[in-house]
């Protein structure tokens, strides 16, 4: 069997990460180029000119308005009190794991409370979702829903009141491999909600390929194209062809969720645990990429509060 080139990639080693950003100074210097790749720029004024100074954190302070800010205002770090170096040591050890790392695994490796550490996980999480919102399936694309949960008794089937449905969809391309994903929650599968899905989720040149199930229709209000296969159920309809890498992509994302969540509250934080996924998986052909990519993400993206982290997303 040849080797798969992917799964096999080098990544950024735990040695070549602490070359990197070892220091605090590195850490300090390589926020700055992530957010202000183009040189500095005052929040206030849009000034350029600037000179440095210290408040327990290096400050910029722009020569036109005087204004002051450090790096990590008005970016996902802002208010933390922790040092640069732990917010990296979770950037790298959420995007070079195998899987994903819980909570209460960066808990122990970062040395902080499990609130903290919660918190570190669910700004980054946050993040990735923002980024992976942005991404619009096209071409050849397979979807079929799926379920989060589900374990605890009462009605089965559609519509359970213990399981939180998502819509997974895959994009393949000529060769019929896999490019990218989108794993998404959704109210339920009625034709109305798969008409929103399919207009934040598709482009207007996605060719759509889905099982019989009625709802999936809605999506030509936006794709060009939708096949439809009725597969029926049990085992032959897993095996299908045409739903090859979806249902190989619910195995796995059902492989990772079970090895590395014992449990998480699905229906309030689906979104950010289904964004983790597909955004480690849409970037998966350059892994020692993900670390400066998700920095940048981080630096661009507004602050975060926790009660905002908090709010049930489901539904909004």
């Amino acid at each position: 069997m040849a080797m798969n080139k992917i799964q096999f990639q080098a990544g950024l080693s735990l040695h070549e990460f602490l070359h990197q950003y070892g220091t605090e100074a590195q850490c300090e210097a390589a926020l700055f180029a992530a957010r202000w790749p183009h040189g500095w720029r005052c929040l206030r004024c849009d000034g350029e000119r600037y000179s440095c100074t210290h408040n327990g954190r290096k400050l910029w302070e722009c020569l036109d308005c005087g204004y002051q800010c450090s790096s990590i205002v008005g970016t996902v770090f802002e208010n933390t009190k922790l040092p640069l170096r732990t917010w990296f040591l979770a950037i790298y050890l959420m995007t070079q794991s195998k899987n994903a790392v819980s909570a209460l695994e960066l808990k122990r490796q970062l040395g902080v409370s499990y609130k903290t550490a919660w918190s570190i996980k669910h700004k980054l999480l946050q993040t990735m979702l923002l980024r992976e919102e942005q991404r619009r399936l096209d071409g050849r694309v397979e979807v079929d829903d799926a379920y989060l949960g589900g374990e605890r008794p009462g009605k089965r089937g559609r519509g359970a009141a213990s399981k939180t449905p998502f819509v997974a969809a895959i994009q393949t391309n000529s060769e019929g491999k896999p490019l990218y994903i989108r794993l998404t929650p959704v109210a339920g599968f009625t034709y109305e909600a798969l008409k929103q899905w399919s207009a934040e989720c598709l482009s207007s040149t996605a060719r759509v390929v889905s099982d019989g199930l009625g709802c999936f229709g809605a999506v030509t209000h936006t794709a060009a194209q939708h096949e439809r296969h009725i597969v029926g159920s049990g085992k032959s309809a897993v095996q299908r062809a045409e739903f090859r890498w979806v249902n190989t992509l619910l195995g796995n994302l059902k492989t990772a969720f079970s090895g590395t969540y014992h449990a998480f509250n699905h229906a309030k934080y689906a979104q950010r645990y289904l964004a983790e996924f597909s955004y480690r998986f849409n970037r998966r052909f350059d892994l020692a990429a993900m670390v400066p990519r998700l920095l940048r993400a981080a630096a661009t993206t507004e602050p975060l509060p926790i009660g905002i982290l908090r709010i049930s997303e489901i539904g909004n």
